[in-house]
Parts: structure tokens; C-alpha cells; sequence
């Protein structure tokens, strides 16, 4: 199994973690030098704050953990194509790699809607591999509002 489907695999069993914590199931890992330096589902519910996405709790994990902003070296693997706000992180982070499963096509940030990761003006270049184990990860997802909005959860 290539390097990058058995760190999806990681993510997406601490994205389906988040889930059942009733958080959007989306989990994100830091990875240098070939190894995760830092873990994350998403915490918007429980924080209350729409900042605490699983790929901005992850870069910042990182730089404390390396001691800086810059991330150079680092790749992030998040199960869900970044939105704008985290793209965005991940380019002033000066990540090397943006690994992701399933595209996202209401807030996408590598051309779903948006094209934040790969902007030909953006002043640092972020390589992108996308679609690892993006059904999977796809399905989580779709798994996870489908319960959301099933008359038979709401009545118990």
C-alpha cells in the first residue's frame, strides 16, 4: 500500500472518531520526515469556533511541536479537499504537501469552487496529491449527514 493511502488510513479513523463525537467527520495529520508530528479531527461543535477545522488545529499542533510558523518540510493528509480558510493557512504555513481524499464541491479549495492551494499567484507552491481513498473518505462523510437527517435518529 503506498505511503500516502496508509496515512489517509490514519486520518480517516480519527475523522470517524470526530463523528461520533457529532463533529463533521474530518481529521487531518502533520507528517515530516516521515513521521505524523501532530493529529486532529475537526472541533468546531465542541469549541464553538469556526476556526478549530481539522487542518487549522493540525498546522498549529505543528509549529508548536517544530517551534515556528514556517512548516517547510511538513505535508498535511486531511480526509475533505481544504476549504479557503485552511488552503489559505497551508500556503502562509509554507507546507511542502497538501494530501486529500474526497473533494468537497460547496466550499473546495483546489478548483471544486475555489482555487486557493494551486493559485498561480500564491508566492510559495504547495504540491497536491488529491483523491487518496477519496471514496472512503466521501463516504464517511455522506454517511454521517445522512444519519444527521434520518427520521428514525431524530426519534430516538
Amino acid at each position: 500500500m503506498h505511503e500516502d493511502e496508509l496515512l489517509m488510513r490514519r486520518a480517516l479513523a480519527l475523522a470517524a472518531r470526530a463523528g461520533r463525537r457529532g463533529e463533521v467527520p474530518v481529521a487531518a495529520l502533520a507528517v515530516a520526515g516521515g513521521s505524523v508530528i501532530a493529529a486532529a479531527g475537526n472541533r468546531m461543535e465542541r469549541a464553538g469556533d469556526a476556526t478549530e477545522h481539522a487542518e487549522i488545529r493540525v498546522l498549529r499542533a505543528a509549529a508548536r511541536r517544530l517551534g515556528g510558523w514556517g512548516l517547510e518540510g511538513v505535508a498535511v493528509v486531511v480526509t475533505l479537499e481544504p476549504c479557503p480558510m485552511c488552503a489559505g493557512a497551508m500556503i502562509q504555513a509554507r507546507i511542502d504537501r497538501c494530501v486529500y481524499g474526497a473533494r468537497d464541491p460547496k466550499k473546495g479549495a483546489d478548483g471544486s469552487v475555489y482555487e486557493v492551494l494551486r493559485h498561480p499567484a500564491n508566492n510559495h507552491r504547495v504540491e497536491v496529491a488529491e483523491g487518496v481513498l477519496g471514496d472512503e473518505c466521501g463516504r464517511l462523510l455522506s454517511d454521517f449527514f445522512r444519519r444527521l437527517r434520518s427520521p428514525e435518529d431524530v426519534a430516538r
